[in-house]
């Protein structure tokens, strides 16, 4: 989406998004509200990078994408998740 986009959608200015976007400024909690619902998200998909939760709120993230997809993917997938959670125990 295109900051002009998100910020008429969000009923805040293409410079505040701008700013937003290169964390000069906080986003007060109504906007934050505002740029989620503009953008068809939740707040914690938002804050998913800097709450101590990360891991947590990304695993459910990729749970939904792949419950999404046909059984065969799916299980290519996993194949490939396990094989690399495999590596990482070495």
């Amino acid at each position: 989406m295109s900051q002009s986009k998100l910020a008429e959608q969000s009923g805040i200015s293409t410079k505040y998004v701008s700013a937003l976007e290169r964390s000069e400024k906080p986003p007060s909690l109504e906007t934050l509200v505002n740029i989620a619902n503009a953008l068809n998200i939740t707040a914690d998909m938002l804050l998913c990078d800097v709450l101590n939760k990360q891991v947590d709120i990304k695993q459910a993230m990729i749970g939904d994408i792949i419950k999404g997809l046909p059984k065969k993917d799916q299980l290519k997938i996993i194949a490939v998740v396990e094989l690399l959670a495999d590596q990482a125990k070495s």
